[in-house]
């Protein structure tokens, strides 16, 4: 795997702490910073997501891509899940995740309980690398809602 991320603010952009992120399966992805108001130089223009707001999306995409393929490989018919993630940061450098709760909302058709409960799990101890990841500074706590459809 691997990605390029060049900063556009040297190329006359309208936020000087813009960012381009170019994947290895050639999709981009734009980031910028917060405005700074003390020095507007050094902030950016939110004109995108922050950086580690987009760790923080790739850890919900990646544990909600594997909470529906768990669920479809046992034969449940899922009609939606989303995951809410709400995160704490270190107050001082390096401020990494010290919190992270994830909420998912599953719908579907007679999906079990007990099956939402193991997908849940079978992502956070095996198979979601970014929040195993992030497991290491961050304490990651889970909590989910079934709905019927």
């Amino acid at each position: 795997m691997e990605c390029t991320v060049s900063w556009t603010g040297a190329l006359g952009t309208r936020s000087g702490m813009g960012f381009v992120a170019e994947t290895g399966s050639g999709h981009t992805l734009m980031m910028d910073g917060a405005p700074d108001a003390a020095k507007p130089e050094n902030g950016g223009l939110n004109l995108a997501p922050r950086p580690l707001e987009t760790v923080l999306a790739g850890t919900g995409g990646c544990t909600a891509y594997d909470v529906v393929l768990i669920l479809k490989r046992g034969r449940h018919l899922v009609t939606g899940c989303s995951v809410k993630l709400t995160a704490e940061r270190a107050e001082v450098d390096p401020k990494v995740f010290t919190r992270i709760n994830m909420h998912f909302t599953v719908s579907g058709k007679g999906i079990p309980v007990v099956a939402v409960e193991r997908a849940i799990a079978m992502s956070h101890e095996k198979y979601c690398s970014a929040s195993i990841m992030l497991a290491k500074t961050a304490e990651i706590s889970t909590s989910f809602e079934l709905i019927e459809s």
